[in-house]
């Protein structure tokens, strides 16, 4: 199976980053730039799971280790069953 995970960060948490990258962008010109919030993806690889799991278990990967849920949500999307 193959998916990705993208994680970013709750609405409320303060992105520094996200705050620089907007920055950076309106002053090489693209004063359109509102806001920007950063996040990260993980595309990952399993072997096989068993029909109706997959999500399950990626949400586990979430909860256990990719994102941490006091300051972050996450969204899984399986790519290749």
């Amino acid at each position: 199976m193959k998916a990705r995970v993208h994680v970013f960060l709750k609405e409320g948490v303060l992105d520094p980053q996200g705050k620089a990258v907007a920055s950076a962008l309106r002053t090489l010109g693209f004063e359109e730039v509102a806001a920007v919030r950063q996040g990260k993806f993980f595309d990952l690889e399993t072997g096989p799971l068993p029909a109706g799991e997959a999500e399950a278990r990626l949400q586990e990967y979430c909860r256990k280790l990719l994102a941490n849920p006091v300051i972050e949500n996450f969204r899984v999307e399986i790519l290749e069953p």
